[in-house]
C-alpha cells in the first residue's frame, strides 16, 4: 500500500507538472461542456441536463488516452526499467495510474455539475450516488483500456493510432457526440457493443431520470466486469523494458476484454432496455425545455 500510494502521489505530481495536461483534462472537457450546453442544449435547463451525461462520459472515457501515452512514455524513455528494481511490482505501477487518474478526473467533473447548477440554472443534477459511482467505475475501466493498449503497442506512434481507431467509433456511435435515438436503426444496433454507450446511458439515466443505481444494474455491472478484466489483462502484458518482445498471445488476450460486451450487446439486441432508454430521453428533451425527473415506467 505505502508503493501504491507513493506512485500515486508522484504521477500526480508529474501530471500537474505537465501544461499538455491542462489543455487535455481541463480546458477541453470544460470547452465540450460549454459548447454543449451553451451552443447544442441553447442553455435551456432541461436540455443542459440532457447533455450533461455525454458530456460527463467524454470526460471520464477520455482517460485512455492519457494512460496509455504516458506508459508507453515511460517505457521509451528507460523509466520503468529503474522502477523494475525496486520493490514496485507491475500491479502498484498500473494501479497507481489508475489511481491518479481518477483523482485528477474527479474535480473537472465537480466544476462541471457546479457550472450546470450556476451557470445555467439547473434545480438538480440528478442522483450524486449514481453519478459518483459511474463516474469512478467509468474512470477505473476506461483507464485499463489505455493499460492494455499500453501494453500491446511499442511506440507512442503505435499508441495514437490504435487510440484513434478505439476513440472515434466510442465517441460517434456511443451517444457521447450524437444522440443514440438520432441514429439508424443499424447504428444504434451496433453501438450496443460499445463499452462507451453503457457509460452514456448510465449518466445520462443517473442525471435526466435521476435513477438510482438499483435502476442500472446492465451498464454498472459490464463496466465493473470489464475493468477488472482489463486491468488483469495489463498486469499479464506489462513490460517494464522497452526491449521486451510483446507475447505471441497478447493481442487476442486484450481482444479478450471486449467479451463482456459482445455478450451484452447481445442481449440488448432483444432485451432493447439501454435503446428504450435513450430514445425517451431524446423524446423527452426534444418537447420540453424543463428536465423529467422519474424513469420511464419500465424501469419502476
Amino acid at each position: 500500500m505505502t508503493n501504491l500510494a507513493t506512485l500515486t502521489r508522484m504521477r500526480v505530481q508529474l501530471a500537474l507538472r505537465n501544461r499538455m495536461f491542462y489543455f487535455f483534462s481541463v480546458v477541453m472537457p470544460l470547452g465540450f461542456f460549454f459548447l454543449y450546453c451553451g451552443v447544442f442544449a441553447k442553455g435551456i435547463p432541461g436540455r443542459v441536463l440532457f447533455y450533461l451525461g455525454p458530456v460527463l462520459a467524454l470526460n471520464v472515457m477520455g482517460s485512455f488516452w492519457g494512460l496509455s501515452a504516458t506508459l508507453v512514455m515511460f517505457r521509451e524513455q528507460g523509466i520503468l526499467r529503474r522502477f523494475h528494481v525496486t520493490p514496485v511490482t507491475a500491479t502498484d505501477m498500473l494501479a497507481s495510474s489508475v489511481f491518479a487518474n481518477f483523482s485528477l478526473t474527479l474535480p473537472v467533473v465537480f466544476v462541471e455539475l457546479a457550472s450546470a447548477r450556476l451557470l445555467f440554472h439547473v434545480q438538480s443534477v440528478g442522483n450524486l450516488l449514481t453519478i459518483a459511482v459511474l463516474v469512478a467505475v467509468g474512470t477505473t475501466s476506461f483507464g485499463a483500456l489505455g493499460l492494455v493498449v499500453a501494453s500491446i503497442t511499442n511506440t507512442m506512434q503505435e499508441t495514437q493510432v490504435l487510440n484513434q481507431l478505439l476513440w472515434l467509433p466510442m465517441i460517434f456511435l456511443s451517444g457521447a457526440t450524437i444522440p443514440v435515438a438520432y441514429l439508424s436503426q443499424y447504428v444504434q444496433r451496433v453501438a450496443l457493443f460499445l463499452p462507451a454507450t453503457y457509460m452514456v446511458s448510465g449518466l445520462q439515466n443517473g442525471i435526466y431520470f435521476n435513477a438510482s443505481l438499483w435502476h442500472l444494474p446492465v451498464q454498472l455491472f459490464s463496466l465493473i466486469v470489464w475493468g477488472i478484466l482489463s486491468f488483469f489483462v495489463a498486469v499479464q502484458l506489462f513490460r517494464w523494458e522497452p526491449e521486451s518482445k510483446i507475447p505471441r498471445n497478447a493481442k487476442l488476450l486484450a481482444a479478450a476484454t471486449a467479451i463482456p460486451f459482445i455478450i451484452f450487446g447481445f442481449v440488448q439486441q432483444y432485451n432493447g432496455k439501454v435503446l428504450q432508454d435513450a430514445r425517451i430521453a431524446f423524446e423527452r428533451m426534444d418537447r420540453a425545455d424543463s428536465p423529467q425527473t422519474d424513469m420511464p415506467e419500465k424501469q419502476q
